[in-house]
Parts: structure tokens; C-alpha cells; sequence
């Protein structure tokens, strides 16, 4: 392997583990969801299942 082609390597390989580390870093140090802030899925009458609720 060429001393170009080694840079290349470890440029590319650096960055993904760069890129990776911010995103896992920010999604593991978010606050915790509150009971407040989760929302229930609005019940919708499809009207095929005979319930009207």
C-alpha cells in the first residue's frame, strides 16, 4: 500500500468513528422524556371493525 493511499485510509476511517462518536454522543446524553411530553395516537373510525370508538 502506498503512503497516499495509507493517509486516504485513515482520513476516511477517522472521520466515520468522528461522525459516529458526535451522533452517539448526542443522542445518549438527551434529556429524558417526561410523561408529558409522549403523545398517544389519536383513535381514528376506520369504520371496518364494527366498534365505533
Amino acid at each position: 500500500m502506498t503512503t497516499l493511499g495509507l493517509i486516504i485510509m485513515c482520513t476516511s476511517v477517522g472521520t466515520v468513528l468522528i461522525v459516529v462518536s458526535y451522533c452517539l454522543f448526542r443522542v445518549l446524553t438527551l434529556p429524558p422524556a417526561g410523561a408529558e411530553d409522549l403523545q398517544n395516537q389519536p383513535a381514528i373510525n376506520t369504520g371496518d371493525t364494527g366498534s365505533s370508538g
